[in-house]
């Protein structure tokens, strides 16, 4: 029988490793993060390094590069060609992905890191590069996204929200998500969904307000649903839909000190990057891979997924749960929610096959479909991992 490898240990700040460092040529491998070691010199860096991993640190130099890996590591280097980070430590934030913004000046999401990264990943090829380094390095990314992203959802229950993209604003269903993200948050849930506008912005928007009083939410969608004139088919397309957004963020910060009572996490892709990331999300694990994307999003969601209405890529997400809890292939069943009777039994009678797939199955118990806000929450609330653990 193989021993199971204990967990290496992870370094993400400068103080961190220093400490490390510290602790003479005997130092354990350690996994060093995107820590900027710029100023390290050979002479600081004495020792045996076996079986470290140095990952998207800048270093002072390839001759503290060959040194390293002379003492026993590997070093995964800054690659400055690409506009992302091939490895970092912690999932992105708004601040980061739309630094360079300006309310006033609607072309300036041009100039943000988001669209940057973007334009770049149609350069190269889209979903299929032709170059093996920029295949490897967003492979990289990726990896480093997904660690940050289990970090993050550590401990946390998590309930996923999926729905369309094309939702309004101003649509019904978007105050309900809203509301109801809003009362998991409360409840001490963390609410994630697939990043982008629509439903899932309105999963963002309800985990950012629940540390304020009901009606600021109330008042935040009303400013957010006003279209300019001459607006377009899809909402996220308004020249001044991220702007509202921005505006409400400033008019409505989350309290301080309240920062972890409002966590909320975005998945989104660049294979989609010609929508803009939910801006109210207060963590983003952008992925290049939408398939690892999607998968994993669905395999995190432990405590539930909650289907608002949707259309083909709604759908899926749908008969992939449904295909983990089938099989129990994660582990565990967990609820799937359809918001909407007449939607999910009418406009895309997808309940009725959902239905009859899970009779009989041990998830069948957490199938449900309504309309019914506090129903939602009941089920998500009443789930018991033990009971429903798979064997």
């Amino acid at each position: 029988m193989l021993a199971c490898q204990a967990p290496m240990h992870e370094i993400d700040s400068a103080v961190a490793f220093k400490t490390w460092l510290a602790s003479g040529p005997a130092r354990k491998p350690a996994a060093v993060q995107a820590v900027d070691l710029s100023g390290e010199t050979i002479e600081s860096l004495s020792g045996r390094f076996d079986g470290a991993l140095f990952l998207g640190c800048p270093l002072g130099g390839d001759a503290v590069a060959s040194h390293l890996v002379a003492q026993g590591a590997a070093v995964l280097p800054v690659m400055p060609r690409f506009k992302f980070k091939v490895h970092r430590a912690f999932l992105y934030e708004v601040e980061e992905l739309f630094a360079g913004f300006e309310a006033d000046d609607p072309a300036s999401f041009e100039r943000t890191l988001d669209h940057q990264i973007y334009a770049q990943y149609l350069q190269d090829g889209k979903a299929n590069p032709t170059s093996i380094q920029t295949s490897l390095a967003r492979r990289m990314h990726d990896h480093s996204i997904t660690d940050a992203l289990m970090e993050t959802i550590e401990g946390r229950k998590v309930v996923a929200v999926m729905g369309g993209h094309g939702m309004k604003r101003g649509d019904a269903f978007y105050g309900t998500v809203a509301r109801v993200s809003r009362t998991l948050t409360r409840r001490g849930y963390l609410l994630v969904s697939g990043g982008g506008p629509g439903a899932m912005e309105a999963t963002h928007v309800g985990a950012y307000f629940a540390a304020r009083a009901d009606a600021d939410l109330d008042t935040a969608i009303e400013q957010l649903a006003v279209r300019p004139a001459g607006a377009t088919q899809h909402e996220y397309q308004d020249k001044d839909w991220l702007h509202r957004a921005m505006a409400v963020r400033d008019k409505f910060p989350i309290p301080e000190g309240k920062e972890d009572d409002c966590l909320s996490v975005g998945i989104p892709t660049w294979l989609y990057g010609h929508e803009p990331p939910a801006p109210f999300a207060t963590r983003i694990a952008k992925y290049f891979a939408n398939s690892v994307r999607e998968d994993g999003l669905l395999a995190i969601a432990k405590h539930g997924v909650i289907y608002a209405p949707g259309s083909a890529g709604t759908t899926q997400e749908v008969f992939q749960d449904a295909a983990q809890n089938h099989y129990g292939s994660m582990g565990f069943y967990s609820p799937m929610i359809m918001l909407g009777r007449d939607y999910w039994t009418n406009t895309r009678p997808v309940w009725p096959l959902l239905e009859t797939v899970s009779r009989g199955k041990t998830y069948g118990e957490l199938v449900c479909l309504t309309d019914d806000e506090d129903a939602v929450v009941r089920r998500i609330r009443s789930w018991d991992p033990d009971v429903y653990a798979a064997g």
